[in-house]
């Protein structure tokens, strides 16, 4: 996947203005540490306020902006948004490259590498890097079966509907109606559920498995199979193809003939004893959304803000992983290899599947927004109504959220980038060593 390059405006015409506000040229990312009495103290002479507290995103949201800049209500309302969503995206951001630094980390330096990873991109660059050189000593005979339950990440819809009724005032006293992205709601369905269900204390699968199965199975397995691999008789060695018999150690995905443990895809419609996700012939319970949430009618401002609010509060459920590799020259590698990728692909997938495409188009939103915002100070300082005042108004904007507003767009880049090269270190695991790869998500590739 190609790796997306991101611009950052520089906040020029605004930055100008600090010039005029000689003592208040300290970022008020520290909100209310020594800039804030230095803003206030500007305040007390221009009749402008003090700085939010940055800190929190409640109390950004309680902070009233038009009251403290003197600008007009519109002008207050959208700063505020813009402001919310850029500490929400530095934070979203911040977590993801955690995520990689971490997982991608461990990879690499279980499959060699020295030395500090800086970030989450360097550690996945090092990871690819690490499990490339390991398959070239596999040889060209080695095949690579990676079979995967993916992780559901899932948006409050509920949440989102509050975030919008606080933020809109259009959409306040429960006007704000929140659908999702058709075939992607999930829940607790008390009726019948058309999709899949996820069992994951174990249940009867009338469809296909993708997890554990305590009994026979006919499909991917990425521990030891003991019955027959491809047609061919296997006694507990790994199967890089269809395995019938009883799959030890490992994750499946296919028929299973006792009880599934993970996600059942189901062949019709049935009672689900877990959570439903598709369709239920009732009213779902405690609905959730794995896929794009469609707010309503809102302004972009407040749809930024919600959209980085709900995206950092998603619950995932963890993936399942199991990397199978047959016909290797090295055994030894081969395992160290495996042991690798099962331990620290869950958390991987994470971003490269739970965070994916839905982040990082939410990451270009919020950007956007926010460089709309910082190149519009000058013109919501005017709206204070005091031509005389205007520039310091927008000076002080400028010195409270300035680089708050930098950092929310560096965030965004880095947010589309982690995605970006955590699929390609599952797209590394998912190739043959002889560099060709079979499947999708969820299957043997």
């Amino acid at each position: 996947m190609r790796t997306a390059r991101f611009s950052v405006r520089s906040i020029i015409g605004p930055a100008l203005m600090l010039g005029m506000l000689a003592p208040v040229v300290a970022s008020c990312a520290a909100a209310q540490g020594p800039l804030g009495n230095v803003a206030s103290k500007a305040g007390d002479a221009t009749g402008v306020g003090k700085c939010p507290d940055l800190t929190k995103v409640e109390s950004i949201m309680a902070f009233d902006f038009a009251s403290n800049f003197k600008i007009d209500a519109a002008a207050g309302a959208k700063l505020k948004a813009g402001t919310a969503a850029a500490v929400e995206i530095k934070g979203f951001a911040d977590q993801v490259d955690a995520d990689l630094k971490l997982s991608c980390g461990n990879i690499a330096k279980d499959l060699g590498h020295t030395g500090e990873l800086k970030d989450g991109k360097a550690a996945c660059d090092a990871a690819i890097k690490g499990i490339t050189d390991i398959k070239a000593k596999l040889g060209a005979g080695a095949k690579l079966a990676l079979t995967v339950k993916e992780p559901r990440c899932q948006a409050d819809m509920n949440v989102y509907a509050d975030c919008a009724g606080k933020c809109d005032a259009k959409l306040s006293g429960g006007k704000a109606k929140v659908e999702c992205e058709p075939g992607k709601l999930s829940g607790k369905c008390d009726a019948n559920c058309e999709g899949s269900c996820d069992v994951q204390a174990g249940a009867k699968c009338d469809g296909q498995c993708s997890g554990s199965c305590d009994a026979e199975v006919k499909g991917s397995c990425s521990g030891k199979c003991n019955g027959k691999c491809d047609g061919k008789s296997s006694s507990g060695a790994s199967c890089a193809g269809t395995c019938e018999g009883k799959c030890e150690g490992g994750t499946i995905k296919g028929e299973c003939k006792g009880k599934c443990g993970g996600s059942c895809q189901l062949k019709a419609h049935a009672k689900c004893e877990g959570t439903c996700s598709g369709k239920c012939s009732a009213e779902f319970k405690e609905p959730k959304c794995t896929g794009e949430v469609k707010p309503p009618e809102m302004s972009a401002d407040c749809k930024a803000h919600c959209d980085a609010s709900v995206s950092g509060k998603m619950e995932c459920t963890p993936a399942q992983v199991g990397l199978a590799i047959s016909g290797a020259a090295d055994a030894k590698l081969a395992s160290q290899l495996q042991a690798t990728v099962d331990k620290n692909f869950p958390l991987l997938l994470k971003v490269a599947i739970g965070v994916g495409e839905h982040g990082v188009k939410m990451a270009g939103n919020v950007q956007a927004v926010v460089e709309g915002i910082s190149g519009s100070v000058e013109a919501m300082a005017k709206t204070s109504g005091d031509p005389a005042k205007a520039s310091m108004i927008a000076g002080q904007i400028t010195a409270c959220l300035g680089e708050t507003f930098k950092g929310a767009i560096s965030a965004a880049g880095s947010l589309k980038a982690n995605v970006n090269v955590s699929v390609d270190v599952k797209a590394s695991a998912s190739a043959s060593a002889g560099g060709s790869a079979k499947g999708g998500t969820g299957s043997p590739e």
